[in-house]
């Protein structure tokens, strides 16, 4: 069964109106969502390999996370695991600036080297 996602044009948490970026903020501010969507961005990985990567996160919620995003099409399950989509790629493409950001602010504030790789 598929896992009921947030989508473009239908409400969501916290809106009625169902635009388009309401339902990316629905998803991205999922538990596990966007280290899920980090750790496919640097290599494809099969399930186990994921759930290795992102620590103490259970089966049941990988599971539905992996389900969430495959059913919005952010990725794809191919022979040698999971990968994302080029809508997915756009999408870390997009939060580059974020990023950019947040390190700035970690260094501004003192609360890690700039340099560092925390997710």
């Amino acid at each position: 069964m598929e896992a009921r996602a947030p989508r473009p044009g239908v409400p969501v948490r916290g809106s009625e109106s169902g635009r388009p970026v309401m339902a990316a903020l629905d998803l991205l501010g999922r538990r596990w969502t966007m280290r899920i969507l980090w750790e496919l961005s640097q290599a494809p990985a099969g399930f186990r390999e994921l759930q290795r990567r992102c620590e103490r996160m259970s089966s049941s919620v990988l599971t539905t996370r992996l389900d969430e995003l495959t059913g919005v099409r952010l990725l794809t399950l191919q022979p040698d695991g999971y990968h994302l989509t080029r809508l997915g790629q756009d999408l870390v493409e997009a939060l580059s600036p974020l990023e950019a950001w947040s390190r700035r602010w970690a260094r501004e504030t003192g609360s890690i080297a700039s340099g560092g790789s925390e997710t």
